[in-house]
């Protein structure tokens, strides 16, 4: 059935399609990245593919290559039980120009993992209606998951915001923040000194 996609994907974008390929009985269609958003359209809605769920959005960061950035997304139709991998090209060697058309207008799943993809590659999502991010804090600098970002990186420190209508939580406990073998040798400990005190 997925070649059967594939054919009817070059048939209706017959400019649209770089390459084609399938590994371990995962077919891919490699797209031009300004037909990226039409291509999803047309697999979204149309009875013959009916792609109703967005599986996952990322993207895979080639650094020595141009474009340097790969954006993928998997499909998967619920009711016809097939599968399509979509790959676009964006960006320069340095991340620049690394810009591809949003796909939450045609699945509202998107909206979050465009956010990560953002996030820790940099690649924008022209049309995403809050594109910012959503795991690391807005002062962070670079994206940390880029090849060349450096791991032993130091990120400006940021001061406390207060928030309105929001208290400050109170101080951690002794044995809150330690790592879970250590949590539990605290609190075997307090429990030791108890029974030793009764």
């Amino acid at each position: 059935m997925a070649q059967a996609l594939i054919d009817l994907i070059k048939r209706q974008f017959p400019t649209a399609v770089l390459e084609t390929h399938s590994q371990h009985g995962d077919d891919t269609l490699v797209l031009n990245a300004l037909a990226w958003k039409a291509v999803a359209e047309f697999l979204f809605s149309s009875p013959d593919a009916a792609m109703n769920m967005l599986v996952d959005l990322t993207v895979v960061d080639y650094p020595d290559r141009e474009p340097r950035f790969e954006v993928v997304a998997h499909l998967h139709s619920l009711s016809l039980g097939h599968r399509l991998r979509l790959k676009a090209r964006v960006g320069n060697p340095e991340g620049e120009g690394a810009a591809i058309a949003s796909l939450t207008e045609i699945w509202a799943s998107a909206n979050w993992a465009e956010r990560e993809a953002f996030d820790m590659f940099g690649v924008t999502f022209t049309g995403h209606p809050d594109l910012r991010r959503i795991l690391m804090y807005p002062e962070f600098e670079g994206y940390a998951l880029r090849r060349d970002y450096p791991a032993d990186k130091i990120q400006p420190l940021i001061p406390y915001r207060e928030i309105p209508g929001i208290e400050k939580v109170a101080p951690f406990g002794r044995d809150e923040g330690m790592s879970f073998g250590r949590q539990v040798h605290a609190r075997w400990a307090e429990d030791s000194e108890d029974s030793q005190a009764n």
